[in-house]
């Protein structure tokens, strides 16, 4: 006969630094994938658009539905962040020169928070619409080179290379640093 757990047992298995990593993995891949899709596909597609209002309205169509989603992919990064950090007590991390892609990734992650929540709402959604319909072809090469740009900040193979002397990305967040 099987013995049903009841819901409070089943969450006091789970692992609350997994479920901090699941979600900020899951958040990050959503992130920076919207991103890649924009650049890889929405970009180029509203570029090659022969008309300046059609190709804005086709990007700002796919923008508007993205926007709202990563500022909550967006915010779902920072808490998971700021939550493994004080769950493994690793804010002495940030002075150890081993551990520099820590420092970079809040960097990263506070000027993408700036961008989205702040500036992007604020003007560059307005300064953006007026370029494309005056000059579309340099507009949306701008975009797609800002994009693009974001895509390079956004790789993660040179952050999670073991450093010398120190500890890559994966082995510090992946549990093996609890005290």
């Amino acid at each position: 006969m099987t013995k049903w757990c009841s819901i409070s047992h089943l969450l006091r298995m789970v692992d609350d630094l997994a479920v901090a990593r699941t979600i900020h993995v899951l958040a990050l891949v959503h992130w920076v994938g919207g991103v890649a899709a924009v650049t890889t596909i929405v970009l180029p597609r509203a570029r090659a658009l022969p008309d300046a209002a059609e190709a804005l309205r086709m990007f700002e169509a796919f923008e508007q539905r993205f926007s709202s989603q990563v500022r909550v992919s967006i915010l779902f990064v920072g808490l998971s962040g700021l939550y493994m950090l004080m769950k493994l007590d690793a804010w002495a991390w940030f002075r150890r020169a081993s551990f520099w892609w820590l420092d970079l990734t809040v960097v990263v992650w506070a000027l993408f928070a700036l961008i989205v929540f702040v500036l992007e709402p604020i003007f560059l959604h307005r300064r953006f619409h007026e370029f494309a319909l005056s000059n579309k072809k340099r507009a949306f090469a701008a975009a797609l080179r800002f994009h693009a740009g974001i895509l390079v900040v956004c790789d993660d193979r040179n952050c999670c290379r073991r450093p010398r002397g120190g500890r890559s990305a994966a082995v510090a967040f992946g549990g093996l640093e609890r005290r």
